[in-house]
């Protein structure tokens, strides 16, 4: 069982910055990748990005020079972090692990970008 628990969400003014981080408790497996996925009111869920254990990474093309993903293996942490963020960034972030026939969510930070 791997258990996630996100932090750092928060309001940020349109061009402001924030960083995700996603810690996971559990045996964390180096066939797994975690990323981070969002919700807005209305829309469906949506993937962002995502790191695999040996820090492959990938984007959605909307956040492509604005997000970063990183990872710490050894402090079983994944961090996003979101700078020149804008009012369609507004979501729930949610963390997902993925490994062969398992799957876990956590139960997702609220990032507003308001002025």
């Amino acid at each position: 069982q791997v258990q996630l628990v996100e932090s750092g969400g928060g309001l940020v003014q349109p061009g402001g910055s924030l960083r995700l981080s996603c810690k996971a408790s559990g045996n964390i497996f180096s066939t797994s990748i975690t990323a981070w996925y969002r919700q807005a009111p209305g829309n469906r869920r949506e993937w962002v990005a995502q790191i695999s254990w040996y820090g492959f990474t990938d984007y959605t093309e909307s956040v492509k020079g604005r997000f970063t993903i990183t990872r710490d293996n050894g402090a079983k942490t994944v961090d996003l972090q979101m700078n020149s963020l804008k009012p369609e960034d507004t979501a729930i972030y949610y963390c997902n692990y993925r490994q062969p026939q398992y799957e876990s969510w956590g139960q997702g930070t609220q990032v507003t970008v308001s002025s």
